[in-house]
């Protein structure tokens, strides 16, 4: 899947086409095991079953992945949520903001199934991973989603609340490192009363330490169920 994002890195900004050939989703991927309760009773409330292991990598098509400011689901049973994105390249990690947007009733049959049923936005811009490692924790996540035309604070936690992606990769491969042309979502915090669908998301990752935002927003359309 070829994206297309600007880069920016120490003061300096490019703009590359980069072809993703891997799609990994870290779920469960809360440092708390308190918080990893709390979105797994989340889940279990909508009867999505408990994980096997915390976190538990997910591989997802490539292909589902979309820079669209609309996203086309079946049905009007998903949900977005926001995540760090890292994406691996020739020259480092570099780091973006993306939704792992899931159908929910899917997922009540098996997460691995839902995973691939909806497509994943992402944003058109990077920071370099390396700028931002030494200050990881003090990032901000921040959603916004419009159900029943109001649009609410859905997602507001520190990072700090899941792993680091380094710890993330570090599991996922065994190494500090990702093979170029690899996308990891790397995790989520709860929803703001509980995960429920609306028409339009919005998503932000906050650097209060260099006072910049990687953002990203999208409208959701329905298609109907038909049989």
């Amino acid at each position: 899947m070829l994206l297309q994002f600007e880069r920016l890195a120490s003061g300096r900004t490019d703009r590359v086409a980069v072809e993703i050939g891997s799609l990994v989703i870290a779920g469960w991927a809360g440092r708390d095991a308190a918080a990893i309760e709390h979105h797994i009773a989340e889940l279990a409330a909508l009867g999505i079953p408990r994980p096997s292991t915390t976190p538990l990598y997910y591989r997802v098509a490539a292909q589902t992945l979309t820079q669209e400011s609309r996203l086309t689901v079946l049905g009007a049973d998903s949900s977005g949520e926001v995540e760090p994105v890292i994406v691996a390249m020739a020259d480092g990690l570099w780091v973006g903001i993306g939704s792992d947007h899931t159908d929910r009733k899917a997922e009540a049959s098996g997460i691995a199934l839902s995973k691939q049923l909806c497509g994943k936005p992402v944003g058109p811009q990077l920071w370099s991973y390396a700028d931002v490692e030494g200050h990881w924790d003090e990032l901000v996540l921040r959603s916004w989603a419009t159900i029943d035309g109001e649009r609410v604070l859905y997602q507001d936690s520190l990072v700090s609340s899941l792993r680091t992606p380094r710890d993330l990769i570090r599991r996922y491969t065994g190494t500090d490192m990702l093979s170029a042309g690899t996308l990891m979502f790397c995790g989520t915090p709860g929803a703001i009363g509980g995960i429920r669908p609306g028409t339009r998301f919005e998503m932000e990752l906050k650097d209060p330490v260099l006072n910049r935002s990687l953002t990203h927003s999208y409208d959701v359309d329905v298609l109907p169920v038909v049989s």
